[in-house]
């Protein structure tokens, strides 16, 4: 990644203060962006590339503001690579989601054939 955002990663960084602005970390008054920017931070700091920081941005995205369709926003204004990303760190798309154990377990055995720009990104998430 260059040393200087462009105007994509921008755009990623406004959309998801945006969609993100009234969340706050469990059990916290943080706002929640403080962990999508620890998460693209982190993707960057190891070599991630702007598409795997933008979606170190939206990698909440699917289940937490508006699923599927707020997914199809981003894959328009933000391309196929970061969506599939996106996809590869979701660990439910439901609105009942399985238990936590259960969603845990089967996002870890996904993980084992993701690729690396989903592990690059689910480790950052990890970390923070």
């Amino acid at each position: 990644m260059s040393s200087g955002l462009s105007q994509r990663f921008e755009d990623a960084l406004t959309f998801t203060a945006r969609l993100h602005a009234t969340q706050t970390r469990k059990g916290t008054e943080i706002p929640y962006i403080a962990h999508l920017l620890a998460v693209a931070s982190l993707v960057i700091t190891h070599g991630g590339d702007q598409d795997e920081a933008i979606a170190g941005l939206f990698h909440d995205t699917i289940e937490d503001q508006g699923g599927r369709p707020t997914w199809e926003m981003i894959r328009a204004q933000f391309g196929e690579r970061v969506a599939a990303i996106i996809d590869g760190c979701t660990d439910t798309d439901v609105q009942l989601k399985p238990p936590w154990r259960e969603r845990k377990e089967r996002y870890l055995h996904h993980l084992r054939a993701a690729s690396p720009s989903v592990k690059l990104v689910a480790a950052a998430v990890c970390e923070v």
